[in-house]
Parts: C-alpha cells; structure tokens; sequence
C-alpha cells in the first residue's frame, strides 16, 4: 500500500492551482471538469502520480468557502531554504502564521503558511 492523494476542497480552482503551482512550485499534473455532476478536480505535485502522493484539488461549483474545521491539521513539505518559502509565498501573496524557527522543543527549522482557502502548510527544513 501507498498514499496516492490528498483531497482538498478549494473555493476557487485557478486561484489555488495557481498558489500550488506559480508559489509553491508543484505541477499541473492532470484535470477533470465533470459539469453533469458540478465539480471540477486538479491534481498538483512535486512528481508523477506513479511516484509521489498528490493533492486533489476539489471545486464543487457554486462553492466558494468551505467550514475547515478542526480536525485537519496541516500538509508538511520539506524545502531546502524555510525563509526563502515563506519569502515566496508573502511575494504570492500567501499568509505566513508562523515565521521560520526552530520547532519547540528541538532544533529542526519550521515555518507555517496558509493557502488562500486557509489550509496550514508546515514547511519543515531539508538542507541537501
């Protein structure tokens, strides 16, 4: 078994393509427009769906803001350069809720984002 994707309901389709793809720099990897049943899919990421999890970005039509919740925490993607991620994605005009430091209690660099639907992002460091 595997993880293949991660669904997220989004307000506006080319809004959030555009923050996954132009701010954080996933691909376009395929869509889906199915108006019979009014909703649209695009699925983004860093590599093929053969090889890596994905999103599923989910537009239900007429639908424009979503209740998040509290039982969804937050995507993890692992970034060379924490404050070069937060840079770009204020730059793409994102929202920084935690700017980049060491996590408590340890010494990995962290950071928090928003998307513009408001899912957290954690943006942890890998330095190569």
């Amino acid at each position: 078994m595997r993880m293949l994707h991660t669904m997220l309901r989004v307000g506006d389709m080319q809004r959030a393509v555009d923050f996954y793809t132009k701010v954080l720099g996933m691909k376009l990897l395929r869509t889906t427009d199915r108006p019979e049943q009014k909703y649209s899919l695009a699925f983004v990421g860093y590599d093929d769906e053969a090889r890596a999890a994905v999103l599923e970005l989910t537009y239900n039509y007429g639908v424009d803001r979503y209740d998040l919740g509290n039982a969804f925490g937050h995507i993890a993607i692992g970034v060379p350069d924490v404050a070069a991620a937060c840079d770009r994605v204020r730059k793409g005009g994102g929202k920084v809720t935690r700017e980049p430091g060491p996590v408590k209690g340890g010494t990995s660099v962290i950071a928090f984002v928003e998307d513009p639907d408001g899912y957290k992002i954690e943006f942890i460091e890998r330095r190569a």
